[in-house]
């Protein structure tokens, strides 16, 4: 059974300013962890010992049901609508990037003092203008596409193989991972090197006198479903081989999580290190990934496109065995760390997020009577949801809306639309204006996309939000 809050060792302020590890999974599932209620086949021991000695939250979201706007999202504090970043960026590679006039909580850390690393996926922007070196990252060892295949021996002779060919826009999965822009080679698992390079970073940080910032956005599980054959022996008796081959790759991730764990302990930085750990998004149910009790997943406005399992652990302020039990955004990540780092935001820098710190001090809400929303763009019309207190109003498609009340009702069974239409409407018009000062898409993820939004006229928002 869980604490209450009142519980917490928590102060409002802190002469030693914290670590703060941010550990990002790429589509995991909300019932893909065992502190979370989870699958009874998931084995997520290291990551549940995290959550068990520290705080679990019962409600987190992020800003956007898949991977490049969620990050974007998380980096700005900001929704990505409003600054043209609601796709994920051209898959084929591109120039484009997030607005350089928006500083990431990276360069905001960075500049008060930080040390800071960026190991793993990237998919902020490709070009040398929006690499992570120059978006206040100290250090960067990872990819910068959104995805990678897995094993070494499997990408780097197709890429060699394309590269004696002349072969233009080769597929940025099979692009050997770099460092601080520079082509070097790996051969372990790439789960298990980005958990070897997270553990030389914090080797590297203890020599330092500067508190640290390491992001740590593994691809797993992540397509293309590959897990080591050591780890998919462990579960073998699980027979539907995309599920087997994702919970070993959650394993993986879990193991490297463990290992640095133990490696921040042994450095005697576990005690002030401010460990988050969540994912970007859903599980993809098509894929292996389970989001129950949940409806949907990755892609989904429904709760199981963008609810994500999540966890503070910090030794020196937080008493194991807590929990938080009303919403937070990622979005709140920023000013969040602003404030523990007791660093100084930039002159005119808007955030859409709120500070937690206060609120968990206290068990209050942070988001009291504040809606916070979702959306999606398809084809002909837009997937949407606002969230207030206990009441959700959702739309798909531009077909109709409906009302449920998330306390009681988390599985989005109940339309209770009928029974309470003014605070539906209320909800879609506050919802309406909310995407009157959205920005145009700056890019689309494939040509086809973009064709298809001009020839239908999108974002069609007053059919969206037509009752």
């Amino acid at each position: 059974m869980l604490s209450v809050l009142a519980f917490y060792t928590l102060t409002a302020t802190s002469a030693e300013r914290p670590n703060i590890l941010l550990i990002l999974a790429d589509d995991l599932g909300y019932a893909d962890v065992g502190f979370n209620n989870g699958a009874p086949d998931i084995k997520t021991p290291k990551i549940d010992k995290l959550a068990e000695n520290g705080l679990q939250f019962a409600q987190a979201y992020t800003a956007h049901p898949f991977c490049g706007p969620s990050r974007a999202a998380l980096m700005t504090g900001l929704y990505p609508h409003k600054i043209g970043s609601q796709f994920n960026l051209p898959a084929a590679g591109s120039d484009f990037g997030i607005s350089l006039k928006e500083p990431f909580i990276s360069k905001v850390l960075q500049d008060s003092g930080y040390f800071t690393g960026a190991i793993g996926k990237w998919h902020l922007g490709e070009a040398p203008d929006f690499h992570p070196n120059k978006r206040g990252f100290d250090e960067f060892f990872g990819f910068l596409g959104g995805g990678h295949v897995y094993f070494p021996e499997k990408y780097l002779p197709k890429y060699d193989s394309m590269i004696k060919r002349n072969a233009k826009n080769i597929w940025n999965y099979l692009l050997p991972m770099e460092r601080n822009g520079v082509e070097e080679r790996q051969t372990e698992y790439v789960t298990d090197f980005l958990s070897t390079e997270a553990i030389s970073f914090i080797d590297k940080a203890k020599g330092k006198s500067q508190p640290f910032f390491l992001y740590l956005a593994y691809n797993a599980p992540h397509t293309p479903l590959e897990a080591k054959e050591d780890d998919l022996a462990l579960f073998s008796d699980i027979k539907d081989i995309k599920r087997r081959t994702y919970v070993a790759m959650v394993y993986a991730m879990d193991r490297g999580i463990g290992r640095i764990t133990a490696r921040l302990k042994a450095n005697n930085q576990l005690d002030n290190t401010l460990i988050v750990f969540l994912s970007d998004n859903g599980g993809k149910t098509s894929q292996g990934g389970r989001n129950f009790p949940l409806k949907e997943g990755k892609g989904s406005v429904q709760e199981g496109g963008y609810r994500t399992p999540m966890l503070f652990h910090w030794p020196a302020k937080i008493k194991s065995g807590t929990q938080y039990p009303h919403p937070v955004l990622a979005i709140d990540f920023y000013p969040t760390f602003v404030q523990l780092a007791q660093a100084k935001l930039p002159n005119g820098k808007e955030l859409h997020g709120k500070k937690m710190w206060p609120h968990i001090i206290n068990g209050t809400e942070v988001h009291k009577n504040e809606a916070f929303y979702v959306l999606r763009h398809r084809e002909k019309g837009s997937d949407v949801a606002s969230r207030k207190g206990q009441w959700k109003a959702i739309s798909n498609g531009n077909k109709g809306w409906r009302l449920y009340n998330i306390y009681d009702d988390m599985a989005e069974n109940n339309d209770l639309s009928s029974k309470h239409p003014n605070i539906l409407k209320d909800m879609v018009e506050e919802m309406h204006q909310w995407t009157k000062s959205n920005s145009k898409p700056n890019w689309f993820h494939a040509p086809s996309a973009e064709k298809t939004w001009k020839e239908n006229k999108m974002p069609r928002f007053e059919e969206t939000f037509g009752l």
